[in-house]
């Protein structure tokens, strides 16, 4: 245990149990042990300080300890008021990494969370920018857009980030460097698909201890994240709805053998609800009204924007334990509510296993590395990591699967016109 108290955490006596953890989830994080053994002694982030805002979990621990072992200093905080794991803040506290982070935060100490990342005890700002959502980035932008000047850059995690991003460059507002980690294809096609369809009945499960074979689940959206959570919930015998805009996703879906219905065709017929959208109002309180009695509604998306909370306000609320809500209609009708409409994989259970983890934590790194070293070769915009890059978190993580890859001889390589070790694909391609 450090001396420090530049750290606010739940409760420091959990350290030990999290520590415990966190030594169990390094053996299923290959990449970033492994970036540890290649940059051993190398310190490729050393004067780098890094603010991070990304889900303070186990996974997340091993990250910021990663970052940290390639030199650089961080500040840290949770990027969702439901999300921390508290036994993790306190194993990175104790070692002395500043955190500031627990579960159950309110909206007004979420934002005093982030702003202690900003700035530390003797003149600490940051140079680097970790986000998961866009929270920090924004808050840095509006608030302590002085303290730009010396950030070399912006890794963001995650859809919903993203597209603020895209957003801020589209109206000249972005001031620094940014690259886009979610669609990198070993975050998007790993953590939010696989991810998604371990972690979604994960959380469903914890919170309600229902069974769902048999019964009838709607996924609203059907990209990776939906694609995910529909076969978590076939795979544990629902029948699957999907509601769809995109009528290249819908055509997947329904080729996969889901029936693609809108929320108005979908409210009175499901028993389970999940958004996965990235969108606002997806799930209105005139939905809610045709829901059966005890429907169970939740969202996979980042921001509680998908399902109309606000609305159900009205409403009389039965807190049943934290992060699950019935919600009492005047007709007498009860909804079960998870986690006040925020990620519920995150507020009802721990998030996505450690091995996947690893990919996009490990795209994190490489991109923290990539802004550090290289800054002056990206302008103020948004980016991605380059192929070679993708391709070598892959590798790092198929010797935890014992998989043996197929190499290509000289001839097969000069036949397709590629090098033997890769890049194997064009940018363009679609996994």
């Amino acid at each position: 245990m450090t001396g420090t108290t530049d750290y606010k955490v739940a409760d420091m006596s959990l350290a030990e149990w999290g520590r415990k953890e966190i030594t169990i989830a390094e053996t299923e994080m290959p990449g970033l042990m492994a970036l540890r053994e290649e940059y051993h002694g190398q310190k490729p982030l050393a004067g780098a300080r890094i603010a991070g805002c990304l889900h303070m979990t186990i996974q997340t621990a091993v990250l910021i300890e990663t970052l940290v072992d390639l030199g650089a200093t961080v500040r840290w905080s949770s990027c969702n008021i439901f999300s921390t794991q508290d036994h993790a803040a306190a194993a990175v506290a104790a070692v002395g990494v500043p955190v500031f982070a627990w579960k159950g935060e309110t909206e007004e100490e979420f934002d005093w969370c982030i702003e202690q990342t900003i700035t530390g005890p003797g003149g600490w700002t940051p140079n680097l920018i970790l986000d998961d959502g866009g929270d920090l980035t924004k808050m840095m932008h509006d608030k302590f857009p002085e303290l730009l000047d010396e950030v070399k850059g912006i890794s963001e995690e995650t859809t919903t980030g993203v597209l603020r991003l895209y957003d801020m460059a589209r109206a000249g507002e972005l001031k620094v460097p940014a690259i886009n980690v979610n669609d990198s294809v070993t975050k998007s096609k790993f953590d939010n698909l696989y991810g998604c369809r371990e972690s979604l009945v994960d959380g469903v499960k914890r919170a309600t201890d229902v069974m769902i074979a048999g019964k009838v689940a709607v996924i609203c959206g059907y990209g990776d994240v939906g694609k995910g959570c529909a076969v978590s919930m076939r795979g544990q015998g629902a029948r699957v709805l999907v509601t769809e805009i995109d009528p290249i996703c819908a055509l997947q879906a329904a080729m996969e053998g889901y029936e693609v219905v809108t929320m108005e065709e979908a409210a009175p017929q499901g028993d389970i609800f999940v958004t996965a959208t990235g969108n606002i109002d997806v799930i209105t309180t005139d939905h809610m009204a045709k829901m059966k009695d005890r429907a169970i509604v939740c969202n996979i998306g980042h921001f509680d924007s998908e399902i109309q909370v606000a609305g159900l306000r009205n409403y009389e609320w039965e807190n049943v334990k934290p992060q699950v809500d019935e919600v009492i209609f005047p007709d007498g009708k009860r909804l079960i509510l998870l986690a006040e409409g925020r990620l519920v994989n995150l507020g009802c259970a721990t998030g996505h296993p450690s091995f996947v983890m690893s990919a996009s934590f490990t795209n994190q790194t490489l991109a923290q590395i990539e802004l550090w070293r290289n800054a002056d070769a990206y302008d103020i915009g948004v980016h991605v990591l380059p192929k070679h890059l993708d391709e070598k978190v892959a590798r790092l993580h198929l010797g935890k699967l014992g998989v043996n890859l197929t190499e290509l001889s000289d001839a097969q390589a000069k036949y397709l016109g590629l090098a033997q070790q890769g890049p194997f694909k064009p940018d363009h391609y679609r996994y």
